[in-house]
């Protein structure tokens, strides 16, 4: 069987059986004190995409690559990768207005949103499973202050008719991503006021 048919017809068998349901989560080990990061101020946030990463552009329920992401127009995936995460993380770094210059430094190792097929066919089914790892140094001596902390950014991600209504309510993939990342890092920065670690139980890749 060809590869594009296998995966095809493996995606499938996951989505309608519930021994791919998963236990997913947004999490990190601890967040930073307020205490100490209230006296921050993030000047530079860099994002880096490794090449390493695999893509795919397969249309098939469940492509298998580290990064699938159909949500802006074909083009250079990592870059948009790279600008839904910085926006992200800049918002979340927002409400740090210390004296401390310091940089924000993330590397993506995993950004699996969903391909049309699974966005649009399936039902109560479908997650954005989404890594990376960050870390905080002084802007100016480049002194490690927190990280590297590998961080969950799991999200669960709308199919179906709740796709379609999401999305007239201007609730694409990209906002709810971009805003879920947001509170992650305002979370783990000790820049918000939630603690957004948790966990579910859903169908996924």
């Amino acid at each position: 069987m060809a590869l594009g048919k296998r995966q095809f017809f493996t995606g499938l068998l996951c989505a309608l059986t519930t021994g791919c349901v998963g236990t997913w989560a947004t999490d990190y080990s601890d967040a930073i004190s307020p205490e100490v990061s209230r006296g921050w101020r993030v000047s530079t946030v860099s994002v880096t995409v490794p090449e390493t990463l695999t893509i795919s552009e397969e249309n098939v329920y469940a492509p298998v690559a580290d990064i699938v992401w159909r949500g802006d127009v074909p083009g250079d995936r990592r870059a948009q990768v790279a600008a839904i995460v910085k926006q992200a993380a800049q918002r979340g770094a927002a409400g740090l207005r210390g004296r401390r210059a310091v940089r924000l430094s993330v590397e993506v190792t995993r950004f699996h949103a969903l391909s049309d097929t699974a966005r649009l066919r399936l039902s109560q089914s479908g997650v954005h499973d989404i890594a990376f790892v960050a870390r905080v140094t002084d802007a100016r001596t480049g002194e490690v202050l927190a990280g590297p902390e590998a961080i969950r950014a799991d999200l669960v991600a709308y199919t179906g008719e709740d796709a379609l209504a999401a999305e007239r309510a201007g609730q694409t993939q990209k906002v709810r991503i971009t805003n879920h990342l947001a509170r992650v890092f305002a979370g783990w920065l000790g820049a918000g006021p939630d603690d957004v670690r948790g966990s579910f139980r859903r169908m996924g890749r």
